[in-house]
């Protein structure tokens, strides 16, 4: 089953809304503009202690400069709230639990509320609070002074056009107080999203439910292809060598030892807002070049994290700048951040850039617990769960209490979701019909230092500096590259990451299966020694490439997982620097940026060659394998080729798989799917092709083959025309953002139209370096997809290049809404200015903030 979009319904406040409109067109301009913030001129702001300027450029980017770190977060937190606080509202409330307090009685708000209480999310992040280093503190107290001092005696529709649109179907009182834990429980949401391999130990034990044979399960989740697409580190590139190795376990057991899937635990996933981004396409690129291949002379980096989209777009830009740094005041830094959090994610300060990919380390686990009268078995005894009560407030309705339970492993997800078949799953004592508890074990359940590791981050200088980021940045587990000014380039993998005994026996150990919680020897045995994490400096290929793929070759270092990404777009960005760095050539920004947006496809690099193979007599159904004779094999938005193989892939994947699947898990189309189709066309009699809906007739490969292509070819010309040669990939394959709360199909199309921008076709797709996902199983739309794109030269820092993905501003009002949302489409950066001097020249508008 995959997950349903996160949509509120609220359609008769809409209605509503719409009738304001087209009674008062003025009236509506006035409130729709309403809450667009003062830009220019000077203010006074509660709490400062100096003065501060706020200089924003034409795209409404701001570049904040103060004396003192106080003052610095203080104005990004009411820099933010100026620009996103609707957004930063809507998050907290999801991740506290608590939308339904914001948007009244929905029942997908109730049904995440339930879900996120029982995670407990802000739980966590109030023992953070105490956890991390004063400065930390320091900095987000200020953030949310500056926060609460822009909110100050504002009228909701101050604010947000949003509480407008709110307040005519429930009570919309003042927004409260924003405070510290506001921000580090953001964090929290944004490890959900990144957190490894949750939907494929799902997916196995789903797809076992069907097949019944754990070899063929094996062929859905083949091996990563080490022999075709290389890990981010090769082993002599590895600074610590010494690490320990772990290997995985297979499982050992006969048909009936497996006891069926935990088929419906998906609606764990179903039932939370994705705030960052869901399933295939939430990864990202990032890469450095060493300067002895660059035309600067100096290393590059270039990063584009792929999330998932919307409107507005996950990233602010922000300039962070002391107006004398030294050690009081260490912040000189510019990049993307979150609105809501202070500081810079990523990007760069004086000295270094880094970016960030998704690691994909498998930090979740489900554990079977054996319960009885409330009590879980633990070898040979029981002991008590834990049990608390939450009650969820309903704006408009009735309060709704539920209880969490927790184990020894984590909260009792069973209680509030439907995951009754996890009583099925894969047991060491073959018993049958036997109910179980389900609990689920994440690293960010327990408190960490990820708020630490970004602020340190901001004034890291080496490599040195990177290490010990390495060592605070918990969750979600994220790849670092990054280069200094000086001339060095690196990698570090940070990252909380389970220690699983290596058992032999009924049941694998390897994290992806789930695990018997009765059983002492499958509980996590702490975490892998930050030391021991897998880094490099200076290797000697000149570049390091980080794409979601394996860290290192197989078998060495720390186990991380063995549900990667399979490492075509890695092995696409590492082949393309390689051959040019052979050939001599000297990289620079501009091709850094061209390689961002390289359309490439590998899918048709390994099946077009077959489809070639396969005879079409008639004349018409052959027009569109007659397009992939001359294809460049290149998925741009204007080919007419790539929009029938598109076509080819998702119909494949059905015939292939949907009469083996169970209903609603129908192939996605990732780089798995890729890797399964590669094994299987050598194998032109396997079972997979057979189609189970057909008895007495048994296809094979070429059959599946040649009526992909048939089938595709009837379905374009319904939706494309009857021409082969005018289908445009681009008219399939649009990018849509969409608003999380005014945004979706249920909202009247005035509504829509001004919380949306307008979609844009656009090239790319799954596992291509332009990584526009598409979900095979559902359609053409893009589903994720690169949420900013940035070039860094360090050389000079001011010829930099970055590009947002919709704009800086979430007032669907304001011109900067989305007036970077053409140009990423179409591939385009912009200038990035960092020193004062430049950023001083580029300044359209100038804010001066008063104590």
């Amino acid at each position: 089953m995959r997950s349903r979009a996160f949509r509120l319904t609220l359609l008769s406040v809409a209605i509503v809304l719409v009738v304001a409109l087209v009674a008062s067109a003025v009236a509506a301009f006035v409130v729709v503009r309403r809450p667009l913030p003062q830009v220019g001129g000077s203010l006074e702001v509660t709490g400062l202690r100096d003065e501060v300027t706020v200089t924003r450029d034409a795209r409404g980017v701001p570049t904040i400069t103060a004396d003192n770190p106080h003052d610095l977060f203080l104005a990004q937190g009411y820099v933010a709230a100026q620009d996103r606080f609707f957004e930063m509202d809507y998050r907290r409330h999801v991740v506290a639990g608590r939308l339904s307090e914001l948007v009244g009685e929905n029942d997908d708000a109730l049904e995440a509320d339930k879900v996120i209480r029982t995670f407990g999310w802000r739980r966590v992040a109030e023992r953070e609070l105490g956890l991390v280093e004063d400065t930390t503190r320091a900095a987000l107290e200020a953030y949310a002074q500056g926060v609460n001092a822009y909110l100050d005696g504002k009228a909701p529709s101050q604010i947000a056009v949003e509480y407008t649109v709110l307040g005519l179907q429930v009570d919309v009182d003042a927004p409260e107080p924003w405070d510290a834990v506001d921000s580090l429980a953001w964090l929290k949401a944004m490890a959900w999203d990144l957190r490894g391999n949750y939907d494929d130990e799902l997916a196995r034990a789903r797809a076992y439910a069907s097949v019944r044979d754990v070899t063929r399960v094996d062929e859905l989740f083949p091996a990563y292809p080490y022999d075709l697409n290389a890990p981010i580190l090769s082993a002599q590139d590895l600074a610590t060598p010494e690490q320990a190795a772990a290997t995985a376990t297979s499982l050992d057991l006969d048909d009936s030892g497996l006891q069926g899937a935990l088929d419906s635990a998906q609606r764990a996933l179903d039932a939370v807002p994705h705030l960052v981004g869901e399933g295939e396409g939430v990864g990202s690129n990032s890469w450095v070049v060493a300067g002895e291949h660059t035309a600067s002379g100096a290393p590059l980096l270039a990063n584009d994290p792929h999330l998932g989209i919307s409107a507005p777009g996950i990233w602010t830009q922000v300039g962070l700048r002391c107006a004398t740094v030294d050690d009081a005041c260490p912040y000189d830094v510019s990049g993307f951040s979150f609105a809501g959090f202070p500081g810079v994610v990523i990007g760069h300060n004086a000295d270094l850039a880094w970016g960030l990919t998704n690691l994909g380390a498998d930090v979740t686990d489900f554990f079977l617990e054996r319960v009885e009268d409330g009590r879980a078995l633990r070898g040979d005894q029981t002991v008590p769960l834990t049990v608390r009560n939450e009650v969820i407030k309903v704006n408009g309705g009735d309060d709704v209490s539920i209880q969490v339970r927790q184990s020894a492993h984590g909260p009792i997800i069973s209680d509030v979701i439907d995951v009754d078949a996890v009583a099925r799953a894969p047991l060491a004592d073959g018993i049958t019909g036997r109910q179980y508890e389900v609990a689920l074990a994440w690293t960010a359940l327990a408190p960490g230092r990820t708020a630490d590791a970004v602020l340190a981050m901001d004034t890291a200088r080496d490599a040195e500096d990177i290490a010990r980021v390495g060592r605070l940045l918990d969750v979600p587990s994220q790849n670092i590259v990054f280069a200094t000014t000086d001339g060095h380039i690196g990698y570090q993998a940070p990252g909380r990451i389970p220690v699983r005994n290596t058992i032999v026996g009924a049941v694998p150990s390897d994290g992806t299966w789930p695990r018997p919680g009765w059983d002492p020897a499958y509980d996590w045995q702490g975490y892998v020694d930050p030391e021991v994490m897998p880094r490099a400096l200076d290797p000697v290929e000149g570049y390091v490439v980080a794409a979601n793929q394996a860290v290192t070759p197989a078998g060495v270092g720390p186990f991380l997982t063995d549900d990667w990404d399979y490492g075509y777009r890695s092995q696409r960005i590492g082949s393309q620097l390689a051959s040019a760095i052979a050939a001599g050539e000297k990289i620079s920004v501009q091709d850094v940026g061209a390689l961002q947006n390289d359309q490439h496809n590998p899918y048709a690099d390994v099946l077009v060659p077959w489809l070639l193979r396969i005879g079409i007599v008639d004349t018409f159904e052959d027009d569109g394998q007659q397009l992939l004779r001359s294809w460049d094999r290149v998925s741009s938005a204007d080919s007419a080729a790539a929009a029938y193989f598109a076509a080819v892939w998702k119909t494949l994947l059905e015939l292939t798989f949907a009469d083996d699947l169970p209903d609603g898990d129908l192939p996605d189309g990732s780089s798995r799917w890729l890797e399964v189709v590669r094994g299987l066309l050598d194998d032109p009699a396997s079972p997979w092709w057979d189609d189970r809906t057909t008895p007495g007739l048994l296809e094979g490969r070429d059959e599946i083959l040649y009526q992909a292509m048939i089938t595709a070819r009837l379905s374009l010309t319904q939706q494309l025309g009857r021409d082969a040669g005018s289908w445009r990939w681009g008219r399939l394959h649009s990018a849509a953002p969409e608003h999380p709360v005014l945004g979706g199909a249920s909202i009247p199309g005035l509504v829509r139209n001004f919380v949306n921008p307008d979609p844009i076709g656009v090239g790319g797709g799954p596992s291509i370096v332009d990584a526009t996902a598409w979900d095979a199983s559902e359609g053409y739309a893009v589903t994720a997809g690169p949420s900013m794109r940035m070039v860094v030269d360090l050389g000079d820092l001011d010829s930099s290049t970055w590009v947002n993905f919709t704009g800086s501003s979430g007032h669907p009002a304001s011109p900067h809404y989305s007036d970077q949302f053409g140009p990423w489409a179409a591939g385009e950066t912009f200038p990035w200015p960092f020193t004062s001097a430049a950023t001083t020249a580029d300044a359209v508008d100038r804010l001066t903030l008063h104590p």
